[in-house]
């Protein structure tokens, strides 16, 4: 008896599914082609928000290996991201070993201690988002 049940009701399903098709066709047949006749909506999605990273160094000139600051805020870049720090040495951008996560509110701060005198260009960067870059001369 079980086994009527279950053939039944596959016959069942089969043949409604069939039906539905076969309406499915008909209307399919009866709309124009036409895709003015038509109207269809257009859904544009928001502009996600453009990555960007802001820096500001707490001074400007230290004496080799003093630790200063690096603050700055983000936009459109997630919560609990490495924001990294880069030096330029001999015209290539060099990751150093200094990184901090970036908090809910934007924001991070990372404290830093160079050895290299002299002006060095650095920057802050997230994956291919980089601020603009300041300078911090070590003396």
């Amino acid at each position: 008896m079980v086994s009527k049940r279950r053939s039944l009701r596959i016959a069942v399903v089969g043949a409604l599914g069939t039906a539905s098709l076969a309406l499915a066709g008909t209307a399919m047949a009866a709309t124009p082609a036409t895709p003015a006749a038509s109207p269809v909506a257009v859904v544009q999605k928001a502009p996600a928000a453009k990555a960007g990273i802001t820096a500001t160094p707490s001074v400007t000139s230290v004496r080799a290996w003093q630790l200063f600051r690096v603050t700055g805020k983000t936009t459109g870049i997630k919560a609990g991201t490495k924001v990294t720090l880069q030096q330029k040495q001999h015209g290539k951008w060099v990751s150093l070993p200094a990184s901090t996560p970036v908090l809910r509110s934007g924001s991070y701060s990372l404290g830093v201690k160079l050895g290299l005198k002299g002006k060095n260009d650095l920057r802050i960067v997230s994956g291919n988002t980089a601020s603009p870059v300041f300078n911090v001369t070590v003396r």
